[in-house]
Formats: C-alpha cells, structure tokens, sequence
C-alpha cells in the first residue's frame, strides 16, 4: 500500500546515488538493494507489518526503506553509521513525515529494541561483516521481536536454518532455533546487488518462540555451544570437559562419543540447563 503522504514522486534511486555520489564501501560490507520489487519482496516477508514498528539496519541510500514506508508499517526506524548516507535519508523522511525515524549511531553499539515500541520487528539487508555477531545480540533479547527478517550471504542463513547432522549446523544454528522458528525466506543472486558481492545472498526469517531463555540461561548455552562446536571433530566427553565432560553428558543422557553436529537443539537445551546450575 502506497502512503498518501508522499507530496511528490521520488526520483529513482540510481539518480539519488549520482546526484549524492554514494558508492558502496567495502570497509562498512555495503551492498546496495536497488530493485524496488526485490525490496518489497523482502518487506512482504514481515507481513503484517499493519501497526508495527520496524527497525532496519544499514538503509545505505535506502531502498529497502522504502518498500518499508509504501508498506502499511507504523513506522520505520533506520539505523546508519555512514554519514555519506544521511542527507539521503533525510530527504526521504520529509517525503514522509512522522513515519521515518534515522537514527546516526553503530547499530552494534545501540540496544535496537529500545528504539520502538512494541510490535516490533527487524527487516534489513545487513552488512555482511557485521551480520552474525547482530543477529546473536538481537538473539539475547528476542522476546522482544515478533520477526526478524534478514539478509546474509548464503552460507550464513544456511548456518542458522541448518538441521543435525548437516555440513551448516553448528553453533550458529542451535542459538537461532532455541529461540526462534527459522527458514529461508528468500534467494538472491549477485547480481541483485551494487555492486554484487561475490557469492549469493538470501534471507533468514525468524519467529522468536513465545517462551525465551533467561539470560542466565541463555550465557550457558552460549558457553556450551563454544565449547562444543569449537572442537566440532573431537568427541564431546573431550570437548566439552571444560564444562564437566562425561559427568554432564551422563547427567543429560547424551553419549560422550557422539560429536557435536549430531546433537539436536533439544539436547543442547538440556546440557545448557545443567551447566546454568553450575554457576
């Protein structure tokens, strides 16, 4: 749905990024969505967005934001490191006025949740040196999202959609699906990017469960997962005998010669509750 509060038509987002003359920066892991039906398509991946309150991360020219602004969002809150990208942004908040908030920090260095009430949700085309260690952030504290919808390169939303027992699941994985319900939304090829990256890109859509870990809870997963995973080819009663090795798997009912990618989420929740009482 196409506000009625624009007064005027934007112009073309390759005319903004000229008459700005804003290029990706390698250093800040930019690539650019300028395909306004691939960026609705992703804002689609949210929906309902009718009075919800989303965050984006790295709007760089702002594509996406605003597929976001056309959709029936409450508002829109946009977070930019670069300065290059400002006057950019700010134009297009006064082409909506009231629902485009930017707001000119490091997105690693603000508490995203705090910035909007709820309903609220995250939609971004993250920068991809940066993507992984957000998304565990925003996993510390996902009860307070009703979805996350995010771009990584490939390999990384095969890491956090992964099952047991295959080539992606590790660490990554057991985080994303103890809090939240996750699947691959969408698929993207280089070429859908300025300038394209270098491998493919898709999008990880996740649902946070009702139900979240304490962040004590949630501390010990974090430390078994490491341990686990950071020594993926040894047997667990060796991996993990940081953290009690064969007497917390035994406590747990896991085998010690099984290896990590073999357990499921379920019993990485139960090791992750026992190793919560040992602190």
């Amino acid at each position: 749905m196409t506000s009625s509060s624009t007064p005027t038509m934007l112009p073309p987002l390759g005319e903004t990024l000229k008459t700005h003359g804003l290029l990706a920066k390698k250093s800040l892991g930019q690539h650019f969505l300028l395909d306004p039906s691939v960026c609705h398509r992703i804002a689609g991946l949210g929906a309902p967005l009718k009075g919800r309150h989303v965050v984006e991360i790295g709007p760089g020219p702002g594509g996406l934001t605003r597929a976001l602004l056309e959709s029936d969002a409450a508002t829109v809150t946009a977070v930019e490191i670069d300065e290059r990208a400002w006057p950019i942004l700010d134009e297009l908040a006064a082409h909506y006025p009231g629902r485009l908030n930017i707001v000119k920090q490091d997105a690693l260095a603000v508490n995203a949740a705090a910035l909007v009430p709820a309903p609220r949700q995250i939609i971004a085309n993250l920068p991809y040196n940066v993507g992984t260690p957000m998304l565990i952030n925003w996993l510390r504290q996902a009860g307070e999202w009703e979805r996350l919808v995010l771009m990584f390169q490939a390999e990384v939303a095969e890491r956090i959609c992964a099952a047991p027992g295959t080539s992606h699941y590790g660490r990554l994985a057991v985080l994303s699906q103890w809090c939240a319900d996750c699947h691959i939304g969408m698929e993207l090829p280089p070429g859908a990017f300025t300038p394209p990256p270098k491998v493919n890109s898709a999008v990880a859509v996740l649902v946070p469960h009702v139900q979240q870990p304490s962040p004590q809870l949630f501390k010990a997963m974090e430390r078994v997962t490491a341990a686990a995973f950071g020594q993926r080819r040894k047997m667990l009663r060796s991996s993990l005998k940081s953290l009690g090795g064969i007497t917390l798997l035994e406590e747990a009912g896991i085998e010690g010669n099984r290896r990590a990618e073999t357990l499921t989420v379920a019993e990485f929740a139960r090791l992750a509750a026992l190793e919560a009482t040992k602190r």
